[in-house]
């Protein structure tokens, strides 16, 4: 029987209830589709870093590189940790480490569901550039705290990390519906933006199939909002694929069902998974946090590893069970708890 190594961070707040539902699921997942999921704890966050002064131990990546994929709940308590230190502490380091390089975020409705909009026939895929670009962390400040202070962060885009994920993109867009979106803000930005566009343009070429539409992301935002159908796969850089996938959340009922994966490609290093949403402090330990985001996480993370039948019966199970209110989160209008709806699920299942 195949099995898997996966190494499960909770983190936070709500992450440790939402990720138990998850690991409760693929459990259930793996028992009737014939594999099995070895999961390994690492209690790393922001507790850790209250007690130890570093979101993981120094050793901490060597750990999860001999695991098959990630699972991470929610990291960050804003009242004890600034997002600062636990951004660049734990999530951030595990995608460069083993080059994750590509963020997916998939946006629709889940039967069952309701977003803010009028419109219900979405079906967008969000591509992040997920290592440089305005995240790459380069930059710094002088004269602090000083009349005369001067903060400086610095884009890097790299000609590799540009066509690779751009080519991430033209790949899926022809597995869909051949149609791509390329998000930039290159009439405002002159070198980087203009040079992301200039590879689009010479990848175009190699994919005649594909139909690429150009968008600055102010008007890329409005028309998620306007005309969601109008996109299908959309491609973007570190900040501007963070703030469309976002939207993307909320038109498709909130970051409750915000499903995120960090994939390296080549499959020579393990990928991670987690839901996009906070670790909700407001609500931890409540038992009220929707947990359909982590267990959609959950199943992207079967699909890489190869059991896409099992993925495919959790989207099935879960759809269902989103159609009976009573095993609805209150965020959805119902009063289930976290481990209620996972429990329907894997009844479901």
């Amino acid at each position: 029987m195949k099995s898997y190594n996966i190494a499960v961070i909770p983190g936070d707040g709500v992450g440790v209830e939402v990720t138990k539902a998850t690991l409760d699921v693929l459990q259930a997942a793996a028992s009737k589709f014939s594999f099995e999921l070895a999961p390994t704890h690492y209690e790393w966050g922001c507790e850790y870093y209250l007690i130890h002064g570093q979101m993981m131990p120094d050793d901490g990546l060597a750990q999860l590189g001999k695991s098959d994929a990630i699972f991470l709940g929610a990291v960050g308590w804003p009242e004890c940790v600034p997002d600062s230190v636990s951004l660049h502490g734990l999530l951030l380091p595990i995608r460069k480490q083993f080059d994750q390089f590509v963020n997916i975020r998939p946006h629709r409705l889940l039967k069952g569901t309701a977003g803010p909009l009028k419109k219900t026939d979405f079906d967008i895929l969000c591509i992040r550039e997920n290592t440089e670009g305005e995240y790459s962390g380069a930059g710094g400040r002088v004269h602090v705290g000083s009349p005369h202070e001067v903060a400086v962060e610095t884009s890097v885009f790299t000609r590799q990390g540009v066509e690779r994920i751009l080519r991430f993109g033209f790949e899926q867009a022809q597995k869909r519906s051949g149609k791509l979106a390329s998000v930039t803000k290159s009439n405002a930005q002159k070198f980087s933006m203009v040079f992301w566009d200039e590879v689009t343009d010479e990848l175009a070429a190699e994919y005649p199939d594909v139909k690429v539409e150009r968008y600055h992301v102010d008007a890329a935002a409005a028309r998620m909002v306007t005309h969601p159908e109008s996109f299908d796969v959309i491609v973007a850089s570190n900040l501007f694929g963070d703030i469309l996938s976002d939207i993307g959340a909320a038109i498709q009922g909130g970051l409750g069902f915000a499903a995120s994966a960090n994939i390296n490609p080549t499959r020579n290093m393990p990928s991670m998974f987690e839901p996009v949403h906070g670790s909700a402090p407001d609500i931890a330990g409540q038992g009220k946090a929707n947990p359909v985001a982590a267990i959609w996480s959950g199943a992207m993370m079967l699909e890489h590893l190869g059991e896409q039948q099992a993925a495919n019966a959790i989207m099935q199970a879960l759809d269902k069970a989103l159609c009976d209110t009573q095993c609805c989160t209150p965020d959805m209008g119902g009063s289930a708890t976290t481990a209620e709806l996972a429990e329907a699920i894997v009844k479901l299942l």
